[in-house]
């Protein structure tokens, strides 16, 4: 449900909606089959490809590309899905600039990679429009595992484990499943419903059944589940979000429940946007929420990041979309108050500088006009059992994703105190179901902790 908003400047309906359509085209069309070839033909087929390395997942690369550029595009769409079931989502969301594009070999002699991420949702979608997945489960177990989370790192366990032989039930506090990738994740990075399609196909292998509405510690406790299953994996992410004191006054609000709301709108045209927005924060959430707010029409859309350019989470590549749009980015300042009767109406910030002792305040500020403010300053860690011993602002997990309980493993944002990244998340997700399927097989070894 789209949040309620009493503030006079936010207002939906700015831009026509012809405009609004083409604003929230598809990021990156698709490669036809010849511009694949092409692209393909740069690659140099490294024996030891840095490519690969770079890839959380371990995609080989090299061979995918070659089976492309021999015309056979489904052998392709296999070798990444046999590593990445979600890798037709990651070939559109993943930061390739930062990952195997900036390892690449091109990337090092020439400054332009192999356009890997583009090839790999070209092998992807066309090994999805062909038909049923190329992977079968195998003979049942007889052993269920409780999968806790719809989202990236849920269901790459899922699927593996299901592929093992094992019945899985996924436990889903949403109505729909996805997680990051179906509510947090700018929408013209994943156009035409691909996000739900993408699941549909995965859960065709069979053996996965998915429970809605069913929250961890609310609808279904850790000890239930433990009851109920041989195993459990955790694939919860990080659902609280940091929040500022004093920033409570109307048209303030986190960052994600403005991507969730616009990702689930039948219409564009009746989200509410400011006139002024201000975006607080450097990673990918707070690039999403500030060019998705202009693509919806927001006259100034401004990202303030508290530390320098070189140290923004979002990658050089997202920072030059946002400018290509029209965001203004603003470094070394951090916020000091939200002003406003009621509702805001404008941000006071503080330039910063870091010393030997880390970020502090020059004591010069600035004032910048607001009528909505997006926070995206990080998520916390909500709903996680008390059992199970944290690491930090995660749950702690050996190199297997076990964590403290014996029969309990984690994955995804939930265990990551590094960057949230899908692929990352799907790489946990299918590793922890390696690591399952061995222990009920009786090759696991003892718990940690």
């Amino acid at each position: 449900m789209a949040h309620t908003i009493r503030t006079p400047g936010i207002v939906a309906g700015r831009l026509a909606e012809d405009v609004l359509a083409e604003n929230f085209s598809d990021l990156h069309p698709p490669l036809d089959a010849h511009e694949a070839h092409v692209a393909a033909d740069r690659c140099y087929f490294c024996h030891d490809a840095p490519c690969i390395t770079a890839c959380p997942t371990d995609i080989d690369i090299p061979l995918f590309i070659r089976q492309i550029t021999t015309g056979t595009p489904l052998a392709a769409g296999k070798t990444i899905l046999e590593q990445n079931i979600l890798g037709g989502m990651c070939a559109r969301v993943c930061p390739t600039e930062t990952l195997c594009e900036e390892a690449c070999v091109r990337e090092m002699a020439e400054g332009k990679p192999v356009e890997i991420g583009r090839l790999q949702r070209f092998a992807t979608d066309a090994l999805m429009a062909h038909g049923p997945q190329p992977f079968s489960r195998a003979a049942a177990t007889g052993k269920s595992v409780a999968v806790v989370g719809a989202g990236p790192a849920g269901l790459a366990c899922a699927h593996r484990l299901a592929m093992h032989g094992h019945n899985v039930v996924i436990y889903e506090k949403r109505d729909k499943p996805g997680g990051l990738n179906e509510y947090g994740i700018a929408s013209y990075k994943t156009v035409n419903g691909f996000a739900q399609a993408e699941v549909d196909w995965l859960l065709d292998i069979g053996g996965i059944d998915i429970r809605y509405g069913q929250a961890l510690g609310h609808d279904v406790t850790l000890d239930q589940l433990s009851d109920a299953h041989d195993a459990v994996f955790l694939g919860i992410g990080k659902t609280g979000v940091n929040r500022l004191d004093g920033f409570d006054l109307d048209g303030i609000r986190p960052a994600v429940d403005f991507i969730a709301d616009l990702r689930q709108t039948d219409d564009l045209s009746t989200l509410p946007v400011g006139r002024h927005v201000v975006v607080i924060g450097g990673g990918m959430t707070a690039v999403d929420a500030a060019v998705q707010s202009r693509l919806l029409g927001a006259e100034s859309v401004t990202i303030v990041y508290r530390r320098a350019q070189s140290e923004m989470p979002a990658s050089r590549y997202e920072q030059d979309l946002a400018t290509s749009k029209g965001v203004t980015l603003v470094f070394n300042a951090q916020p000091v108050s939200a002003n406003g009767a009621g509702a805001v109406e404008s941000v006071t910030f503080e330039y910063t500088a870091t010393n030997g002792s880390g970020l502090k305040g020059t004591g010069e500020r600035f004032d910048l006009p607001a009528d909505q403010v997006f926070l995206a300053i990080g998520q916390v860690l909500e709903d996680a059992p008390d059992a199970l011993t944290r690491k930090g602002a995660a749950l702690a997990a050996d190199a297997g994703h076990r964590t403290s309980l014996a029969n309990v493993w984690a994955g995804g944002d939930c265990s990551a105190e590094g960057e949230d990244l899908t692929v990352t998340a799907v790489a946990q997700g299918r590793d922890a179901a390696e690591a399952i399927h061995k222990s009920l097989m009786g090759e696991g070894g003892p718990a940690n902790g």
